[in-house]
């Protein structure tokens, strides 16, 4: 049973499920996750806990001895297991699908992963425990829904913002939830319940936004330029590595330019995403907004483009390489009818 993370508060204030999933993207939604399924286990009467760190050397055996192994004194247990890496490996999974098949009304089972691949969703030991217990995937929100998720937080606190506001907060804290959350504390701090103008959001909130080549690539499929140039800024003032920055880019551009030929010669899209292993949802959505902007053509020079810029990176020819990305990011997030002609 997939559960969304919204629907978490009503459904603890009922008894709890024999077994809890939580996995996604964002470290902070999980460990809150994590602590109000503890918390409702507290108040439940599951008066004790085990913990289990399924590292390396981690024997498999142990989470079956620990399920069985009750209090003397009767009382109910939580087996808190965490999969950091989210691979138990051949033994783990067959591990997780008989502790599946697991009934035991005195234990509550909570197992913690991080994000997980299309190959992990598709895992037996995954989709046993999906049958068994209760999943809810925690990713943090996307870009455009940021604001919305800060107003919700704002408003745990009593507090309110208008949407300039939110929006100047989200863009300072954009990659960086947790220090979202800090600043938006920070705010419950310093103002009382009510409302808080852009000013004195100004004056509280420091830019701690995390930029990432991911998110350049996203912003890129989107066709926001200004976010482009924006991420590309933040990247160079984080001294991030320029070839790092370039195979991103080159390696979205390839993969455009293989989409858009095989949609021309009269493919099907979803098998051509396939053949390119594109398989998360959103940037599957974000290129087939993408790909009717961008012309073969286009597509051809911009992979010229970022031949150009190795060349640059490697000395081989003279030029201000972070301008040149700027350049490249232009180029792609103009239509087919605006894009410039060659530099």
């Amino acid at each position: 049973m997939n559960l969304r993370p919204e629907q978490l508060p009503a459904h603890l204030d009922k008894p709890l499920a024999p077994l809890y999933i939580l996995h996604g993207n964002e470290p902070l939604l999980v460990l809150e996750a994590g602590d109000a399924i503890r918390s409702a286990a507290r108040k439940q009467g599951y008066a004790e806990r085990e913990v289990l760190v399924a590292g390396q050397g981690f024997r498999w055996s142990e989470l079956q001895s620990v399920a069985g192994n009750l209090s003397l004194f009767g009382a109910s247990k939580l087996i808190d297991l965490r999969i950091p890496n989210g691979k138990p490996g051949r033994d783990g999974g067959e591990a997780l699908q008989r502790y599946a098949r697991i009934r035991d009304d005195g234990i509550v089972t909570l197992i913690t992963l991080p994000e997980l691949d299309w190959a992990a969703r598709k895992a037996s030991w995954f989709t046993a425990l999906l049958e068994a217990g209760v999943a809810i995937e925690l990713n943090a929100p996307e870009r455009e829904r940021l604001p919305d998720w800060i107003a919700q937080r704002l408003a745990r606190q009593q507090q309110r913002a208008p949407a300039n506001a939110l929006a100047f907060i989200a863009e300072h804290v954009e990659g960086n939830l947790l220090a979202a959350h800090q600043e938006i504390l920070k705010l419950g701090l310093l103002h009382p319940p009510g409302d808080i103008s852009l000013e004195a959001m100004r004056e509280a909130i420091l830019n701690v936004a995390r930029y990432s080549v991911d998110a350049l690539r996203q912003a890129l499929l989107e066709g926001d330029a200004a976010r482009c140039a924006r991420l590309l800024e933040g990247l160079k003032g984080e001294g991030e590595a320029t070839p790092l920055v370039l195979w991103a880019l080159a390696n979205e551009i390839r993969s455009l330019a293989n989409l858009r030929q095989g949609m021309d010669d009269g493919q099907p899209l979803q098998g051509l995403l396939k053949a390119e292993r594109i398989f998360d949802d959103r940037r599957k959505q974000a290129i087939q907004r993408a790909l009717p902007r961008l012309g073969a053509g286009q597509l051809r020079t911009s992979i010229l483009h970022a031949a150009k810029i190795d060349r640059m990176i490697k000395g081989l020819a003279r030029g201000d390489v972070w301008d040149e990305f700027l350049q490249l990011c232009l180029r792609l997030t103009r239509s087919t009818s605006q894009a410039p002609a060659r530099r």
